[in-house]
């Protein structure tokens, strides 16, 4: 139950990516049950390559712990990481990563490849697949559509 508590509040962050017209991606970062971190794509906006939600989320973590470390923390994101924040999250050493959706074109926490638990690096990841999976799905295929719509209108 606590992992779709906050795998909500991670899609409440992938909402407000979707207002601002980015792909719907949120993340919350949480260590003893406080958020510690929560963001949401801004790439387009922000033009600017790592501006995915697990990076910022991990931003912010590092900042209110003044460490880059977040050892005891969990990620909570409603999409697969891609191989940029699978790299951010082993260097952060978050141990716990909980995701929504699968993403079979960039994931990289089980999808295309699994980054976090390849035994030759030295930080392993738990994961936590699919939790809130169809909701977290939805956002981004119906956001995706809605795109494919107005290019198709004008």
């Amino acid at each position: 139950m606590t992992h779709e508590k906050y795998m909500k509040m991670a899609i409440e962050e992938a909402k407000k990516a979707e207002s601002i017209h980015e792909v719907p991606i949120g993340a919350v970062i949480v260590k003893n049950d406080e958020i510690i971190g929560k963001a949401y794509n801004v790439r387009e906006s922000s033009q600017k390559a790592k501006a995915h939600a697990e990076f910022l989320a991990i931003e912010q973590a590092n900042e209110h712990l003044n460490s880059w470390r977040l050892e005891e923390c969990i990620l909570y994101v409603t999409l697969e990481p891609c191989p940029m924040c699978a790299g951010a999250i082993m260097q952060a050493r978050i141990p716990t990563v909980v995701f929504g959706a699968y993403d079979p074109k960039a994931g990289s926490c089980g999808s295309l490849l699994n980054l976090v638990q390849d035994s030759r690096f030295n930080h392993y990841v738990d994961l936590v697949p699919g939790v809130l999976e169809e909701e977290c799905g939805n956002l981004l295929s119906d956001f995706f559509r809605r795109l494919r719509d107005q290019k198709r209108k004008s």
